[in-house]
């Protein structure tokens, strides 16, 4: 279920470190890109593709990067899985511009849904090169509830 906050936002802000302490956090291996399809032409699945989206034109599919996928952007991934119990409402924004002012750049950000799991997940991708440092400011923020697992 989605939650509606009416907090001020210093309850925002801890609010959403204690989020993103709680969270399963994943460091996906390798680099990523998109591979683009024609609306009428989706892809086959294969089991690698982490996400498939769509829009009114193509079908993209986010994908391990090979050499066949020159001339694309390059990406590094991680996830976050969110305990069920936790309102994590605002969490997409709160982060990513966290990562805009640390790091200089956006991010995009695919979402999708696990009952089994505590329901939405996030997968985050930023430019290759930036991994280590989005992946050092997550750690900095999840340490400020060191109580939790980091």
């Amino acid at each position: 279920m989605v939650s509606v906050s009416r907090e001020r936002s210093e309850q925002t802000e801890e609010r959403l470190q204690r989020v993103i302490a709680q969270a399963d956090v994943l460091v996906h291996d390798g680099v990523w890109c998109f591979e683009e399809f024609p609306i009428d032409q989706p892809p086959v699945l294969t089991g690698d593709e982490l996400a498939v989206v769509r829009d009114d034109q193509s079908w993209s599919r986010l994908v391990p990067y090979s050499q066949e996928h020159e001339h694309v952007e390059r990406f590094g991934i991680f996830s976050f899985h969110f305990p069920s119990e936790l309102d994590n409402s605002g969490f997409v924004g709160w982060l990513a511009s966290h990562l805009k002012v640390r790091l200089g750049t956006g991010v995009f950000v695919i979402c999708g849904s696990n009952r089994a799991r505590g329901g939405i997940y996030d997968y985050w991708g930023c430019p290759i090169d930036l991994l280590d440092e989005a992946v050092a400011v997550v750690k900095a923020l999840r340490a400020a509830f060191p109580d939790m697992d980091s």
